[in-house]
């Protein structure tokens, strides 16, 4: 097919959905990382958490799935 079958507007509309889910999953990794009685970073980086750190990738794939969903309709 080519670039032919590219329109500007699809590739616009992707552009701007993709930094609207970025941007709803930071917000809500923001959220989350506030709730939580320490600092994901601190555990996860400076103290080699392993388990907060699966637990955190999960969550993070879970928020992602969600947006995608949204996004998609």
């Amino acid at each position: 097919m080519g670039l032919e079958g590219l329109r500007l507007s699809a590739v616009f509309g992707s552009i701007i959905f993709a930094l609207i889910g970025v941007v709803i999953f930071w917000l809500s990794f923001v959220v989350i990382d506030k709730l939580t009685p320490y600092n994901l970073w601190e555990e996860i980086v400076e103290k080699q958490n392993v388990a907060l750190g699966l637990v955190v990738a999960a969550m993070s794939l879970g928020i992602c799935i969600i947006v995608a969903a949204a996004i998609h309709g």
